[in-house]
């Protein structure tokens, strides 16, 4: 016999959270679809079970009802005495209540402002839509300094906080929380894959991720009849101006193929397999080599915040992909850090490359000799992510870092 009833939306992460805790403690529920609209939701027998007539509400086996979503959430998980999903201490069941708090008050309502109007369910203003995507990406950031530190929200194990959170946002990771985010925020990714992958949340919902902001498409408006020819022909339009091209499109196609190396360096080993290949295949008169290093690392606090400046630089080379390929590492630890990396770019200068990126004025670019023995040392440690490096006679380990492919 089921538990109870959960009236909401399969694809609803205040119904998801719900759904998974309930498969965590095998427990038993029916989910009774229920449109997320008040107004449809009027009905008094729901207003008895929720009486704002939103959703999720649940009504117990027992007769017992309840409305608001942490509230439901913990109702279910509390269920089991053995759980550890409300942690181990009051200290860490308050801590759970205080992030499931923070994610339904904070983060979501600020997400769903950036992704509604893109979906057409509330109207759309490109200003406001700019404005609150800027806040929600703040309010996810308490969440990335968080997580950098800690693999969950709360103790070294997954709780109902991380389970909440996490459901909370799988409409935002399907719809706005695109690729370019994800490569600025690892310990949220990271977090976030861990948790959907569970299997009590995949027997729920499978996560779905976007590589880019969706698009808002303004409603088709009414075709109206077409007025009468004139007499006399009208001026032809004139055609728009043509793209401006890329630079480094005038060098026409080098006979290495850099999506090739991108696949060698993604599939095999770097150093018993891809480098090799690379050596063997590299043009000098096709490609160079250049250490980018950042120019301000005495300003460089957290190795997660110097990070986040290597993700927002690449983000922001996003035009050059087609000509670049690199890495770059945050070597050290906080508060004693710095950034450097390795790119392979296309054509004999950095600038037409890197120009792109309004940031590209706080790296030193230096060219490379790829006939150097140091040169290529330096090259294929910085791009096997398995060794640190020496900087002022100080061996500073690789705490973190992004690949640009």
């Amino acid at each position: 016999m089921a538990f109870g009833k959960l009236y909401g939306l399969p694809d609803n992460g205040r119904t998801i959270a719900t759904l998974v805790a309930a498969k965590h403690n095998g427990l038993e529920l029916d989910l009774v679809k229920t449109e997320a609209n008040a107004a449809k939701n009027s009905g008094p027998e729901y207003r008895k079970v929720q009486p704002l007539g939103k959703i999720p509400a649940f009504e117990g086996a027992n007769g017992f009802n309840l409305s608001e979503a942490i509230a439901i959430a913990i109702y279910v998980t509390s269920q089991n005495e053995k759980t550890t999903l409300l942690g181990k201490t009051k200290q860490d069941y308050a801590s759970i209540v205080s992030w499931m708090s923070f994610a339904n008050s904070e983060v979501i309502p600020s997400l769903g402002a950036w992704y509604r109007p893109l979906l057409g369910l509330d109207p759309y203003n490109k200003k406001t839509v700019d404005e609150v995507a800027k806040v929600a990406v703040a309010k996810i950031a308490v969440l990335e300094t968080h997580l950098t530190a800690n693999t969950y929200l709360v103790g070294e194990r997954i709780t109902l906080a991380d389970i909440f959170t996490a459901s909370l946002l799988t409409r935002a990771f399907a719809t706005v929380l695109d690729k370019k985010f994800r490569q600025a925020n690892p310990a949220v990714t990271r977090w976030y894959n861990t948790i959907v992958n569970q299997a009590d949340f995949k027997a729920v919902y499978e996560a779905k991720f976007t590589e880019e902001v969706i698009k808002y498409v303004a409603p088709k408006k009414e075709e109206k009849p077409k007025a009468a020819a004139p007499a006399a022909a009208a001026e032809p339009e004139a055609a728009p101006a043509p793209k401006p091209k890329h630079p480094l499109e005038a060098l026409g196609k080098p006979t290495l193929i850099l999506d090739e190396w991108k696949r060698q360096y993604s599939n095999e080993d770097t150093r018993t397999v891809a480098m090799p290949w690379f050596w063997k295949e590299y043009k000098p008169e096709e490609y160079s080599l250049w250490k980018v290093a950042y120019k301000y690392n005495d300003e460089l606090k957290l190795t997660f915040m110097a990070n986040n400046l290597i993700g927002g630089f690449h983000a922001r080379l996003e035009a050059s992909r087609k000509y670049l390929f690199g890495c770059q590492h945050v070597f050290g630890a906080n508060y004693a850090c710095v950034i450097e990396g390795v790119f392979l770019v296309r054509g004999q200068e950095a600038a037409p490359a890197f120009d792109v990126a309004p940031d590209h004025e706080s790296y030193s670019f230096t060219k490379l000799d790829p006939n150097s023995e140091a040169d290529r040392k330096y090259i294929e440690d910085i791009w096997a992510w398995d060794t640190s490096l020496v900087v002022d006679g100080k061996e500073l380990p690789s705490a973190d870092g992004h690949v640009f492919k």
